[in-house]
Protein backbone atom coordinates (compact mmCIF):
# COMPACT_ATOMS: atom_id res chain seq x y z
CA UNK A 1 0.00 0.00 0.00
CA UNK A 2 1.32 3.44 -0.93
CA UNK A 3 1.71 5.97 1.88
CA UNK A 4 -0.27 9.21 1.75
CA UNK A 5 2.72 11.49 1.06
CA UNK A 6 2.90 14.50 -1.23
CA UNK A 7 5.13 13.93 -4.23
CA UNK A 8 8.47 15.66 -3.85
CA UNK A 9 8.72 14.72 -0.16
CA UNK A 10 12.29 14.37 1.14
CA UNK A 11 12.64 10.95 2.77
CA UNK A 12 15.41 9.51 4.91
CA UNK A 13 16.24 6.06 6.19
CA UNK A 14 18.89 5.09 8.72
CA UNK A 15 21.82 3.03 7.49
CA UNK A 16 24.88 1.79 9.31
CA UNK A 17 26.90 4.94 10.00
CA UNK A 18 24.87 7.39 7.92
CA UNK A 19 21.40 8.52 6.87
CA UNK A 20 20.26 7.68 3.32
CA UNK A 21 18.13 10.21 1.36
CA UNK A 22 15.55 9.90 -1.41
CA UNK A 23 12.74 11.84 -3.09
CA UNK A 24 9.20 10.45 -2.97
CA UNK A 25 7.63 10.51 -6.45
CA UNK A 26 4.24 8.96 -5.70
CA UNK A 27 2.62 5.52 -5.91
CA UNK A 28 5.07 4.07 -3.36
CA UNK A 29 8.14 4.99 -5.47
CA UNK A 30 11.34 6.86 -4.60
CA UNK A 31 14.19 8.24 -6.68
CA UNK A 32 17.53 8.01 -4.92
CA UNK A 33 21.25 7.72 -5.53
CA UNK A 34 21.97 4.03 -5.00
CA UNK A 35 25.55 4.96 -4.11
CA UNK A 36 27.81 2.23 -2.81
CA UNK A 37 25.64 -0.83 -3.27
CA UNK A 38 28.15 -3.59 -2.68
CA UNK A 39 31.57 -2.86 -1.26
CA UNK A 40 33.03 -0.29 -3.65
CA UNK A 41 30.61 -0.80 -6.56
CA UNK A 42 28.75 2.43 -7.29
CA UNK A 43 25.07 2.42 -8.09
CA UNK A 44 23.25 5.01 -10.24
CA UNK A 45 20.38 7.34 -9.54
CA UNK A 46 17.40 5.04 -9.82
CA UNK A 47 13.69 4.71 -9.18
CA UNK A 48 12.77 2.04 -6.63
CA UNK A 49 9.91 1.06 -4.35
CA UNK A 50 9.68 2.63 -0.93
CA UNK A 51 10.49 -0.79 0.57
CA UNK A 52 13.63 -1.10 -1.56
CA UNK A 53 14.66 2.43 -0.58
CA UNK A 54 14.23 1.80 3.15
CA UNK A 55 15.76 -1.67 3.06
CA UNK A 56 13.46 -2.80 5.88
CA UNK A 57 14.77 -0.09 8.23
CA UNK A 58 11.76 2.20 8.06
CA UNK A 59 11.80 5.75 6.78
CA UNK A 60 11.10 9.28 7.92
CA UNK A 61 10.02 12.54 6.31
CA UNK A 62 12.65 15.29 6.45
CA UNK A 63 10.70 18.49 6.91
CA UNK A 64 11.77 21.42 4.75
CA UNK A 65 11.01 25.10 5.05
CA UNK A 66 10.17 26.68 1.70
CA UNK A 67 12.02 24.52 -0.84
CA UNK A 68 12.65 26.25 -4.19
CA UNK A 69 11.18 23.27 -6.07
CA UNK A 70 8.18 21.30 -4.85
CA UNK A 71 5.90 18.54 -6.08
CA UNK A 72 6.07 17.90 -9.83
CA UNK A 73 8.93 20.38 -10.32
CA UNK A 74 11.16 18.55 -7.81
CA UNK A 75 10.25 15.16 -9.33
CA UNK A 76 11.00 16.40 -12.85
CA UNK A 77 14.42 17.61 -11.67
CA UNK A 78 15.08 14.16 -10.18
CA UNK A 79 13.98 12.39 -13.36
CA UNK A 80 16.48 14.40 -15.46
CA UNK A 81 19.28 12.64 -13.58
CA UNK A 82 17.95 9.06 -13.68
CA UNK A 83 20.77 6.70 -14.63
CA UNK A 84 23.52 9.12 -13.60
CA UNK A 85 26.43 7.13 -12.22
CA UNK A 86 28.80 9.69 -10.74
CA UNK A 87 28.37 8.96 -7.04
CA UNK A 88 31.02 10.46 -4.76
CA UNK A 89 30.67 10.21 -0.97
CA UNK A 90 32.12 13.67 -0.30
CA UNK A 91 30.72 15.65 -3.24
CA UNK A 92 27.83 13.88 -5.03
CA UNK A 93 25.95 11.53 -2.71
CA UNK A 94 22.28 10.79 -2.08
CA UNK A 95 21.83 13.84 0.15
CA UNK A 96 23.53 16.15 -2.36
CA UNK A 97 21.12 14.77 -4.98
CA UNK A 98 17.89 15.32 -3.02
CA UNK A 99 19.02 18.75 -1.83
CA UNK A 100 19.69 19.69 -5.47
CA UNK A 101 16.21 18.44 -6.48
CA UNK A 102 14.54 20.60 -3.83
CA UNK A 103 16.76 23.67 -3.51
CA UNK A 104 18.85 23.78 -6.66
CA UNK A 105 22.04 23.52 -4.59
CA UNK A 106 23.79 20.16 -4.06
CA UNK A 107 24.56 20.07 -0.36
CA UNK A 108 25.11 17.43 2.31
CA UNK A 109 24.76 18.38 5.97
CA UNK A 110 26.19 14.95 6.85
CA UNK A 111 29.36 15.58 4.85
CA UNK A 112 29.66 19.06 6.33
CA UNK A 113 29.33 17.58 9.82
CA UNK A 114 31.94 14.87 9.08
CA UNK A 115 34.35 17.49 7.70
CA UNK A 116 33.92 19.65 10.82
CA UNK A 117 34.56 16.58 12.98
CA UNK A 118 37.63 15.56 10.97
CA UNK A 119 39.03 19.09 10.96
CA UNK A 120 38.33 19.43 14.67
CA UNK A 121 40.31 16.26 15.34
CA UNK A 122 43.11 17.37 13.02
CA UNK A 123 43.31 20.82 14.62
CA UNK A 124 43.28 19.18 18.06
CA UNK A 125 46.18 16.93 17.05
CA UNK A 126 48.13 19.85 15.63
CA UNK A 127 47.72 21.92 18.80
CA UNK A 128 48.94 18.96 20.92
CA UNK A 129 52.15 18.80 18.88
CA UNK A 130 52.75 22.55 18.70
Amino acid sequence: MSPDLPIGTHLTTQRRGYVHHGLYIGHGRVIHYAGLKALLHRGPIEEVTLDQFSGGRGWQVKERANPAFTGDAAVERARTRLGEDRYRVWSNNCEHFVEWCLSGTPRSAQVEQWVRWLLGGFIGLRSQHA
